[in-house]
């Protein structure tokens, strides 16, 4: 209800207001013969600071007016007219008046100042996340360059002679520092169109085993020290997907399971074909393409599993570095595709990423009709 108000336009609020206070005084004519003017008008004051809580200020008057006025035609005596007999009756809705303006005002400005308070919390905790990233940036981005600008400066010393192994290892070095360097700009850019919304998947048939293996050539140098395992049907179809964001969702999977896992850590892939794995959804949807990258590292902690795919999140006993990015845009680029990620962590250790897409299928004996 609230945020129905909070989306309606002035005029109707004020429409708003004066039904509610004709709805609410048409009610109370039915009591008056049993209810003292008095607590009818206490019932009103309330009504007033409810519509104080959700209305404008103008809106809120009108309603305190309003009040006011019924409260003498209706339920003061003589009914039906506006003059007061009394001066105790003129002096009560005097005050009434006067409570219920005073009233609107304030629960109108209580819930501005709750307003700013909570915009101003959630700009501290917004520029919290952008110097958590910038910390990070610092250090993901400053090595690579050094470690560019150290090899560049070597190679260009004149003075140096550089045996030929030596001049291929800095080459190396630098290949792997540019590749480090462009991911993390990759990440970035990403999470920039995932908040602008520019995100339009151009559905398209993927060949996922294809993909996989593309991924893992990339991630050579990283995965130097791992085991991979690799579990692909060879009857797997062909899904309907947008290439270059599956690519990086399965890119920053490995690529986490390569930096947050011990040196001999197994990473194990599969993907299946699986029409009738629903996953519980609560709408009836088919998820036809079925991706696990999981590891026998440490795992997750499970009260924060529910946080890891925040942007900028990155667990409480992580190593340094990293910008909490990776996992925020493999939720957002499955989700851009209508697909849904789930994580959990194994009882013998380490972590298991399970996605799954509502792909069209086409098996690949049909390749050449299309």
């Amino acid at each position: 209800m609230k945020k129905l108000i909070q989306h309606t336009g002035t005029k109707n609020q004020y429409v708003f207001s004066v039904l509610s206070v004709g709805i609410v005084s048409v009610l109370f004519l039915f009591t008056r013969s049993y209810l003292d003017y008095t607590v009818i008008g206490y019932l009103l004051l309330v009504l007033v600071s409810i519509l104080a809580i959700f209305l404008d200020i103008y809106a809120v008057l009108l309603a305190a007016v309003l009040s006011a006025l019924i409260m003498d035609f209706l339920f003061i005596k003589p009914y039906y007219t506006l003059h007061v007999e009394t001066a105790k009756d003129t002096l009560l809705l005097l005050l009434f008046f006067i409570i219920a303006l005073i009233n609107a005002v304030l629960t109108y400005k209580i819930r501005k100042a709750n307003q700013l308070a909570h915009a101003k919390e959630a700009k501290l905790h917004t520029m919290k996340l952008y110097n958590t990233l910038l910390d990070s940036l610092s250090h993901e981005l400053r090595t690579p360059i050094a470690t560019i600008m150290g090899a560049v400066g070597t190679l260009q010393e004149k003075s140096t002679h550089l045996s030929e192994e030596n001049h291929v290892k800095l080459l190396s070095e630098m290949e792997k520092a540019s590749l480090r360097l462009n991911h993390q700009v990759e990440n970035l850019l990403n999470m920039s169109r995932l908040e602008s919304g520019y995100i339009k998947p151009k559905m398209d048939w993927c060949d996922v085993k294809e993909l996989v293996y593309n991924v893992l050539d990339n991630l050579k140098e990283e995965l130097i020290h791992h085991r991979i395992k690799v579990k692909i049907a060879d009857y797997l179809p062909l899904f309907k997907l947008d290439y270059g964001l599956t690519e990086q969702i399965i890119y920053n999977l490995v690529f986490n399971a390569s930096q947050y896992t011990p040196k001999g850590a197994l990473i194990e892939i599969e993907i299946e074909y699986n029409p009738e794995v629903n996953f519980e959804l609560e709408e009836d949807e088919v998820m036809t393409c079925k991706i696990v990258i999981a590891d026998d590292g440490d795992g997750f902690p499970e009260e924060e599993i529910n946080k890891v795919f925040d942007k900028f999140y990155r667990l409480q006993q992580s190593k340094t570095g990293g910008t909490g990015l990776g996992l925020s845009i493999v939720k957002g680029f499955v989700e851009a595709q209508k697909g849904k990620v789930f994580l959990e962590s194994k009882e013998e250790g380490g972590a298991v990423f399970t996605i799954a897409f509502p792909a069209t299928v086409m098996q690949t004996n049909s390749i050449s009709n299309e």
